[in-house]
C-alpha cells in the first residue's frame, strides 16, 4: 500500500535541522585581496506586486513587518532565523510564482499547477513543502446557484503561500483569526494551514443548507407539477457533483495529515483543532452524498409523473375521439337513412314519358312502400352496431 502523504515539520522541527535560507556566513579574508570585487549574483526578476493581496512576516505568531514586494518579503525573512513568511497572491504572474519558486525551492510541478488552475482537490509533498489544492464554495443567494473557487497552499518549515483563483474563500478574515490569537499562530505555518482547511469547511455550511432549501423547492415544484422543474433538477445536479467532487477528497488528505502526527511531533492541540475540521468534512461530505441521492430519487418521481400525466392527457385525447366518432356514426347513419327516400324520389322525379311505372295505379304506393322498407331496414341495422 503506498504511504500517504502527511504533515510538514514544525517550527521546532525547523529550528533542530537548522534549515534556512540564511546567508553562507562569511569567509576569513584571504591574505592577498584579489584587484577586483566579485561581482553579485544576479537577482531574481521582480515579480509584479499587484497580485499580492497580503505578505507578512511573523515573529512567535506576532506580525513584525508588512513587505509591500516579494523582494521584501524574502530580505525580511532572510534577517528573521525565527520568522515565518505568510504571503497571500490573487490570480499571481508567471513571474510571480517563478521568483517564489526560486526563493523557497518549490517544485516545478506544484507551481504549475498553481498557475494552470482547474486541479481537483490534493494534498502533495516536494520533500520539505507541503502542496494542498482546495475547492472552496459559496452560494449565491440571488441566482440560487453554488459558485466554486480554487485555493492553492504551499506549506514549508517557515513559511505559507497561498494562490487564490476566485472570490472564495475569503482569507483576510482568516489571517484576521489567526492574529488574534498569537498562540496558535505561533505554531508554525501548520496551524494556518489548519484555519485555511477550517474556513474552507466552514464557508460550505451556508452551500449545504442552500442546496437542500432549493431541494425542498424541487419536491414542490415537482408534485405541483410546474414543466420547468426538470431544467431545475439537472441544473441543481450538476451542481451538487460538482460539490461532491470539492469535499470528498478532503476526507482523505484529511486523514493523510492525521496519520503525520506522530511522525513530525505536530502539537497536541494543533492535532485536535485538524482533527475537529476532518469531523466536520466528514458530515459535510456524507450530506453532499445524500443530497446526490435525493436529487436522483425526485428525477425518477419527476419522470414517473410526467408519464402519468402523459398518459392521461393521451387517454383524454382518445376518449374525446371517441366521443367524436360516435357522433360521426350517429350523422352519417342519419344521412343515409334520409339519403334512401330521397334517391327513390329523385328517380321518380325524372318524369320520362318512357317509365314504366309512371302510369301505373299502384305507383306511388309502392314508392312509399319502398322508401319505409328501405329506412326502417337501414335503422334496424345501425341499432344493432350501436351507430345510433
Amino acid at each position: 500500500m503506498p504511504e500517504r502523504p502527511d504533515h510538514g515539520p514544525t517550527p521546532s522541527d525547523a529550528k533542530r535541522t537548522g534549515w534556512r535560507r540564511t546567508a553562507a556566513p562569511p569567509a576569513t579574508p584571504p591574505a592577498n585581496p584579489p584587484a577586483a570585487p566579485r561581482p553579485a549574483p544576479p537577482a531574481p526578476p521582480p515579480a509584479d506586486h499587484r497580485s499580492v493581496v497580503d505578505s507578512a512576516v511573523y515573529r512567535d505568531g506576532r506580525r513584525i513587518a508588512s513587505p509591500i514586494t516579494l523582494a521584501d518579503t524574502f530580505r525580511q525573512l532572510r534577517e528573521e532565523p525565527d520568522g515565518m513568511a505568510w504571503i497571500g497572491l490573487h490570480r499571481p504572474t508567471e513571474s510571480e510564482l517563478h521568483s517564489l519558486a526560486a526563493e523557497f525551492n518549490l517544485h516545478e510541478l506544484a507551481v504549475e499547477d498553481a498557475l494552470e488552475a482547474h486541479q481537483r482537490p490534493k494534498l502533495e509533498r516536494y520533500g520539505s513543502t507541503l502542496f494542498v489544492v482546495l475547492r472552496a464554495a459559496r452560494y449565491l443567494d440571488a441566482q440560487e446557484e453554488v459558485e466554486f473557487g480554487e485555493l492553492h497552499v504551499f506549506v514549508g518549515p517557515d513559511f505559507l503561500i497561498t494562490v487564490r483563483h476566485g472570490a472564495a474563500p475569503d482569507l483576510s478574515r482568516v489571517r484576521r483569526r489567526m492574529e488574534q490569537t498569537p498562540e496558535l499562530l505561533s505554531l508554525g505555518p501548520e496551524a494556518a494551514l489548519y484555519a485555511i482547511l477550517d474556513a474552507v469547511v466552514d464557508g460550505y455550511a451556508p452551500v449545504v443548507e442552500g442546496v437542500q432549501t432549493d431541494i425542498d423547492e424541487i419536491e414542490t415544484e415537482v408534485f405541483r407539477g410546474d414543466p420547468s422543474v426538470s431544467r431545475r433538477i439537472y441544473e441543481l445536479s450538476r451542481e451538487t457533483v460538482e460539490f461532491q467532487r470539492a469535499t470528498r477528497p478532503l476526507v482523505g488528505m484529511l486523514h493523510s495529515l492525521m496519520a503525520g502526527f506522530a511522525k513530525y511531533r505536530t502539537d497536541e492541540e494543533l492535532q485536535r483543532y485538524l482533527r475537529d475540521v476532518a469531523d466536520h468534512v466528514t458530515h459535510t461530505s456524507e450530506r453532499v452524498d445524500g443530497f446526490r441521492q435525493a436529487l436522483t430519487e425526485i428525477l425518477t418521481v419527476n419522470a414517473t409523473l410526467v408519464s402519468q400525466q402523459q398518459n392521461a392527457e393521451m387517454r383524454a385525447l382518445a376518449e374525446a375521439g371517441f366521443e367524436q366518432n360516435e357522433e360521426i356514426k350517429k350523422i352519417s347513419s342519419w344521412a343515409a337513412i334520409l339519403f334512401a327516400p330521397t334517391l327513390v324520389g329523385t328517380i321518380y322525379g325524372m318524369n320520362f314519358e318512357d317509365m314504366p311505372e309512371l302510369k301505373w295505379a299502384g305507383g306511388y304506393p309502392f314508392a312509399i312502400l319502398l322508401m319505409a322498407v328501405v329506412c326502417v331496414s337501414l335503422y334496424v341495422i345501425f341499432k344493432k352496431r350501436d351507430w345510433l
